[in-house]
Parts: C-alpha cells; sequence; structure tokens
C-alpha cells in the first residue's frame, strides 16, 4: 500500500480532490459531448460489479450524458490481460491498491485514485448447520473448521485479490487462535470459484453455507454477514503491519502480502475516451454518499491521489 498521510492532510486532500475533479467534469466534459464521445469501457474488480451497475454507472450517465459499459473480473486477471495487450479499457479499478500501481505504473498509467475501502467477512446461509452456528455468534474458525468439505466457499487466490486474502485470513487466525495447520486444512476443504461474481451464486443455489466474502457483496445479495476481528479483516489502518505478515504466492510467481482492502482507479496511457476516462475517476472521488450507498467505505483519509496526475486534476 502507499503511505497514509495524517488525517488533517488526509481531510485537506478530499476537498481538494473534489474541487479539482469538478471542475475537470466542466473542463473536459464539454469538448468530449461536442466531439460525440458518449460512453467509456470500464474493467473493474468484480467485487463492484453490483456498485457499477446498478448505482454508480447509472449516476454517471445521468450526469453526464457518458454510458459506463463495465465488464468485471479479478483484479489479477484484469492486470494480466492489459499486461499482454489482449484488453483496452479506458478505466480500471482494482481492489489492491500495491498491486495496480506495481503493474500499470508507469508503463500503463501514469496515476490513480484511492476512493474507497472494504472489509472481509464471512457470507452465511442461516438456513444451514454452518450459518446458524455463526448466526449464534459461535467463533468463526472453530465454526469453519467443522464443517463439510465444500461447505466454504473462497474465490480464486489467482484471480483476485478476495482469493488471496481469504488465504491471508486462514493464515492470520491460525496464528492468532493458535490453531496449528488452520490455513491449509481450510484451502483444502474450500470450493474455490474462478471468477469473483459466481462466489456467493454458491450460497443462494444451496450448493455451500458460507463465503469469504467483502461486506459489500453480502449487501449486494441480502446475505447475513459475520464480521471479523479487525486483526484480520484487512480494513482498519492501525493493522496494516498485521496484514502484511500473511503472503500468497500465485500460480504466476508472484507473491502478495496481506493489506487493507481499497479501491483504485486508473485511466490507461492508451484509452480511446481518456478524457472521459478522467471525467470518471473524478466522479468516484466527489460521490462518497453513491459509494457508501452501494455498501463501501469512504472515510476521511479518501480521495488519495498517487502518481502525475493530469494538470486538470491535480490537487
Amino acid at each position: 500500500m502507499g503511505t497514509r498521510g495524517d488525517e488533517a492532510r488526509a481531510t485537506h486532500s478530499r476537498r481538494s480532490v473534489l474541487a479539482a475533479a469538478a471542475g475537470v467534469v466542466g473542463l473536459a466534459g464539454s469538448a468530449s459531448l461536442l466531439a460525440g464521445r458518449d460512453r467509456i469501457r470500464v474493467l473493474a474488480a468484480g467485487s463492484l460489479a453490483a456498485a457499477l451497475e446498478d448505482r454508480i454507472g447509472p449516476a454517471f450517465e445521468a450526469a453526464t450524458d457518458v454510458r459506463v459499459d463495465g465488464e468485471y473480473l479479478g483484479t489479477n486477471a484484469i492486470l494480466r490481460l492489459i499486461e499482454r495487450g489482449d484488453t483496452l479499457p479506458d478505466v480500471v479499478i482494482g481492489a489492491d491498491v500495491s498491486l495496480v500501481r506495481d503493474r500499470l505504473v508507469p508503463e500503463h498509467a501514469r496515476f490513480d485514485l484511492e476512493f474507497a475501502t472494504n472489509e472481509v467477512g464471512i457470507a452465511y446461509d442461516p438456513e444451514t448447520d454452518v450459518g446458524s452456528r455463526l448466526a449464534a455468534d459461535e467463533p468463526w474458525h472453530e465454526v469453519l473448521a467443522a464443517a463439510d468439505a465444500g461447505a466454504i466457499g473462497i474465490s480464486d487466490p489467482d484471480q483476485n485479490p478476495l482469493g488471496y486474502r481469504a488465504v491471508h485470513l486462514f493464515e492470520l487466525a491460525e496464528r492468532e487462535h493458535d490453531r496449528s495447520g488452520f490455513r491449509d486444512v481450510m484451502l483444502e476443504r474450500s470450493s474455490v470459484d474462478g471468477q469473483e461474481g459466481q462466489l456467493l451464486g454458491g450460497l443462494e443455489a444451496g450448493n455451500r453455507a458460507c463465503a469469504i466474502s467483502y461486506r459489500n457483496m453480502a449487501a449486494d445479495r441480502d446475505l447475513p454477514f459475520y464480521a471479523l476481528p479487525t486483526t484480520y479483516n484487512f480494513a482498519d489502518p492501525a493493522f496494516e503491519d498485521v496484514y502484511a505478515t500473511a503472503s500468497y504466492t500465485t500460480a504466476d510467481g508472484q507473491t502478495v502480502t496481506g493489506s487493507l482492502v481499497s479501491y483504485t482507479a486508473t485511466v490507461l496511457d492508451r484509452a480511446t475516451e481518456p478524457e472521459n476516462g478522467q471525467r470518471f475517476v473524478a466522479f468516484l472521488g466527489e460521490r462518497p454518499s453513491l459509494l457508501e450507498g452501494a455498501g463501501l467505505e469512504v472515510p476521511e483519509s479518501l480521495p488519495r491521489p498517487s502518481g502525475d496526475f493530469p494538470e486538470a486534476i491535480q490537487p
């Protein structure tokens, strides 16, 4: 993750970014609309699919007359596609800030805007034995350790941050609760979904009892959510050093360490709609209530810009 400033600097950053964002919407917007540019392609983390399709995309179109065409994959998968030149979206939104910066900046993009956070927990079906025990607030690690094989769903850790955060979660819980071998046992017993967006469908279909999920994903599907302690829910900046002690190495050899769940957006250098892409990134920074309504969190430290911002939106 990037270095975090103090609270006063962060609050000033939000006001500065929002004021500048309004400027870029007005300046870049009129030129784009006159040129007939009325849609952008956004490639985003799967956990944001409902938020972008149901709330953010329609609100942006209503405000700007620019349509958002969204596609949703795991952040790792998105970055691989871009690095190979297999896709060329205008805007990329990832669920791991350091991962996006390490792999896109400066080779494919010059800047990014960190705009919202989330937390990891357990979505569950209350009609199952596992779900009823979680609803009764039994210790989650005891409940999951006793679950049947396949009853626990996780995302693919080689494709998206939610997947490797499940691995990080099991590793951190193993240490905190002194459960030797817990990480490996959980991975052996869990069912892996290749696509983040399909993860909770298994609960609704009755194929599994619970899944390691982001809070907003459970809210999207009106599923109960078991909140985890801040020591391993990847939501509290005070525990960044603790999160970073967990790691996972992907199938292609990249080692990722635990980090805060935070979303960042960037416009690719080769975007076909760079101005409207910048308008969209600015829009994400200026509408915290819209993001919060989609189940995300927007602390006072956000939005946080990084890199070589275009002059029009430089705070």
